[in-house]
């Protein structure tokens, strides 16, 4: 009997083993990654749960999903990420506008498909709109991506202040890291490629599969700020950094369906909330910024099917403030963003919910398509002998499966 039960705790232990060693691997629905057990369901007469969970609808061949990743500023705080929106396409593309610190947390708790999750849209060189580049460059390469990374971005007043010196010094920058994990990652995943476009010219900066994207001039301090139009299928989304109210956004943006812009502070909360004299404040959320009241005439003028708010903290006593200044200018459909509210959108209906996550999720895990792409060999001899020779032999448990 004793032999009996020591076999059967043997062989539990051994199944139990199996379970947690098995492949983490997504699962396939209809040509698109989801993590594994997730069954996304149909949308039908545009009634969608009140809470969006990510990972449990399909998105509609003629469906756009805007999810706000971070909503704040350059301090941001636990539950205030910085800027970043990301935008899915019924045809499988994928867009990041902006990617502000934090925003990577976020993708995270959506368990995103990092395998799609390469094309990156750069208002401007902030911190709080481009600080988690790095982070998407290489988590992605680690969770799933397998094709380089594009970063669309605009030109400064000279070379050094533009993208594509901005890109190469996070590439130097990050040379310990990503040549350490060269081998073991697919070697096209460990790239990144600046697409560096005139700031000040209105033009088309990406067409492909049917999706146009323009970026045209803002007005943010120094010369090197642009926001951007979405258009596919009929249906159009615009996205503004930061900027003053300018004439290029109130052109283009014009009659979109989805227009985000920032709503800034108001000089007397800027005074409170951070402590600047006025003289500070001013400058700070009306100079370089749009306040709301400012926000509420550029809504009324291009009309928008929503109005999108965001670039403020989300505190209630704030945020019910310029709700109130920014009704005072306008009267039109309005969705006051914080950090992971979704809107989806078709052309007869635009649906505002927010997402709920799992604070402990991870990554989906990567794909077959991962696995196969072409490596070179692991990283080897990049570690000085007298270094390697310190090892102590036997701590380790030796391979259970074949690694050759």
């Amino acid at each position: 009997m004793k032999k009996i039960i020591a076999h059967l705790v043997i062989l539990l232990f051994c199944l139990g083993c199996l379970h947690y060693t098995a492949l983490a691997k997504p699962d396939k629905v209809d040509g698109v990654n989801v993590p594994s057990g997730r069954i996304p369901q149909d949308i039908k007469n545009n009634k969608y749960p009140r809470t969006f969970y990510p990972n449990t609808e399909k998105l509609g061949k003629g469906e756009m999903r805007i999810t706000a990743l971070g909503t704040g500023m350059p301090t941001q705080t636990p539950s205030n990420k910085s800027a970043s929106f990301l935008v899915e396409l019924g045809n499988g593309d994928k867009f990041l506008f902006d990617l502000g610190v934090g925003a990577t947390d976020m993708l995270s708790g959506l368990q995103a498909d990092y395998g799609k999750l390469d094309k990156v849209f750069v208002s401007h060189l902030h911190t709080d709109h481009i600080g988690d580049l790095a982070s998407l460059w290489v988590a992605g390469w680690i969770g799933g991506r397998y094709t380089p990374m594009h970063v669309y971005g605009p030109s400064g007043s000279s070379p050094e202040l533009g993208t594509k010196v901005h890109v190469d010094h996070i590439r130097a920058a990050w040379a310990w890291d990503v040549t350490s994990r060269a081998g073991t990652l697919p070697n096209a995943g460990g790239e990144i490629v600046a697409h560096e476009f005139d700031f000040s010219k209105t033009a088309v900066v990406y067409n492909e599969n049917g999706v146009e994207v323009t970026a045209f001039p803002a007005i943010h301090i120094r010369d090197g700020s642009v926001s951007f139009r979405l258009d596919w299928n009929g249906l159009s989304f615009v996205f503004g950094g930061d900027s003053v109210p300018n004439k290029w956004f109130l052109k283009e943006a014009k009659g979109a369906d989805v227009v985000i812009h920032e709503c800034f502070f108001t000089p007397e909360q800027w005074m409170k909330i951070a402590g600047f004299p006025y003289k500070q404040a001013y400058w700070a959320t009306t100079i370089i910024h749009t306040p709301p009241e400012g926000f509420g005439k550029i809504m009324s003028e291009i009309k928008p099917r929503m109005a999108v708010a965001y670039h403020y903290w989300n505190h209630r006593d704030v945020e019910f403030e310029i709700y109130e200044r920014v009704r005072q200018t306008y009267d039109g459909p309005l969705t006051m963003a914080d950090d992971l509210t979704v809107l989806n959108v078709t052309k007869d209906h635009i649906e505002v919910r927010e997402v709920t996550i799992d604070h402990e999720a991870w990554a989906q895990g990567t794909s077959t398509e991962w696995d196969t792409a072409p490596r070179g060999e692991p990283a080897t001899g990049l570690m000085a002998e007298w270094l390697k020779s310190g090892e102590v032999k036997g701590f380790n448990p030796p391979p259970t499966q074949p690694i050759d």
